[in-house]
């Protein structure tokens, strides 16, 4: 076959395709339909021959002839009915419509008659090993084998045992076999269409998992920016009332500053739901996007906190720039929550230490404060920036402590782990 004929061979697959969709439709909403053609066939191809008259198209062995008897049209007609209405519960009934079948089959030989009817045992066959049950398949092939034997055994006198039991035992192979390689094609398309809908709940459910993953990570993001900034722009504009009237330069200060502070936190904000515009936005919205906050942006997020009151000794130990970027921006909003709640709740008038150190494969950051000078109530529960911090710390294996200092105020130590994730090579 040239590639021309084979390339079209397309549109007729694909026709005969639809074809048997449809028909398959069209059997699980009527199955008797198929069941009762079938029987029709059977009965015209095979039934029909044996009423017709005597040599009349019979052109079989005269040994053969002489040796089996010709019974009344009613017996002929009942013993047709018993190897062909069987077949209408065959796929439903296999091994009861291949049992009766083969009970009329014996019959039918022990009163020394041939029929060509006799082709619904195969067809019976099929069927079992189409639709039976596994363990019921041993049995039918022993029963069939059993009835073929008796059969070569009968014919012995005009036809050769071999020859019948050969001609007889293809017939036989050949229905079972065929029935069994359709049972495991269907048993594999089964599998493969189950397959293809778990793969596709899968697929949904890492989809579903990655949106939450995501909005989770946007939530954090959005939660530091605003958290610690309201908490500045408060503290500012607590300031700027307290000294208006005092000094109205320093209320004039504060507004600067609460103005810096908001507009810094606008442009974070565009840059966090910069993540979740559509691709075909990300040319037009590049130009507002900025890089990640590193641990180089400490000394700027230390000054505003100085601004709102507090002082603030900041201190590094270790080379920083080999920190990959992650590790950094984890180490940046760590920093932030935890200076965002001493402005929460140690006030203006503390002192706050800060240090970042990477010893080895650490990075330890640690944050004390020296408390507000009246007495503070700790909340009963962790609040979001706490949690917040346990699960950016939690991506590079590391702990969290955080809880009032022996001598006042609060403390909190990180402990990040530099270790690369997955054993690199």
């Amino acid at each position: 076959m040239s590639i021309d004929d084979a390339g079209g061979m397309g549109p007729l697959v694909a026709r005969l395709n639809r074809v048997g969709q449809r028909l398959r439709r069209a059997d699980r909403a009527r199955p008797w339909v198929l069941d009762t053609t079938l029987v029709v066939l059977v009965v015209v191809v095979f039934c029909l021959q044996d009423l017709a008259p005597e040599g009349s198209g019979d052109d079989g062995p005269d040994e053969l002839r002489l040796t089996l008897i010709e019974p009344p049209l009613a017996a002929t007609l009942a013993l047709q009915a018993g190897l062909v209405l069987p077949l209408l519960w065959r796929r439903r009934k296999p091994l009861v419509a291949f049992g009766v079948i083969t009970a009329v089959f014996l019959l039918q030989w022990s009163l020394d008659v041939v029929l060509y009817a006799d082709v619904a045992l195969f067809v019976a066959l099929y069927s079992v090993a189409l639709h039976g049950r596994l363990r019921q398949l041993p049995w039918a092939c022993a029963v069939m084998a059993g009835a073929i034997v008796l059969v070569a055994l009968r014919v012995s006198p005009s036809v050769s045992v071999w020859g019948a039991l050969f001609f007889l035992l293809s017939t036989a192979t050949a229905a079972f076999a065929l029935g069994l390689v359709i049972r495991i094609r269907r048993a594999q398309l089964a599998g493969l269409r189950e397959r293809a809908a778990q793969l596709e709940v899968e697929r949904d459910q890492r989809s579903r998992l990655a949106t939450a993953t995501e909005r989770a990570r946007v939530a954090r993001e959005m939660h530091d920016i605003v958290g610690h900034n309201l908490a500045v722009i408060v503290s500012l504009a607590d300031a700027g009332a307290y000294a208006s009237d005092a000094a109205p330069e320093r209320g004039k200060e504060a507004l600067n500053l609460i103005g810096d502070t908001g507009r810094q936190a606008l442009d974070e904000l565009r840059r966090v739901l910069g993540v979740l515009r559509e691709a075909a936005d990300a040319p037009t919205s590049g130009a507002m996007l900025s890089p990640q906050p590193g641990i180089a942006d400490i000394d700027l997020l230390c000054a505003g906190v100085r601004a709102a009151g507090p002082e603030v000794v900041y201190r590094t130990v270790g080379d920083m720039d080999t920190l990959d970027r992650g590790v950094q921006l984890t180490a940046y909003r760590i920093v932030q929550e935890a200076l965002t709640n001493t402005l929460k709740h140690a006030g203006a008038d503390t002192r706050v230490s800060l240090s970042i150190a990477v010893e080895d494969t650490r990075l330890e950051i640690r944050v004390r404060d020296t408390g507000s000078p009246g007495p503070i109530t700790p909340p009963d529960e962790e609040g979001h920036g706490l949690v917040g911090m346990r699960e950016r710390a939690a991506l590079y294996g590391g702990v969290v402590r955080a809880g009032p200092a022996t001598a006042g105020g609060w403390n909190v130590e990180v402990i990040l782990d530099l270790t690369p994730q997955g054993g690199a090579q």
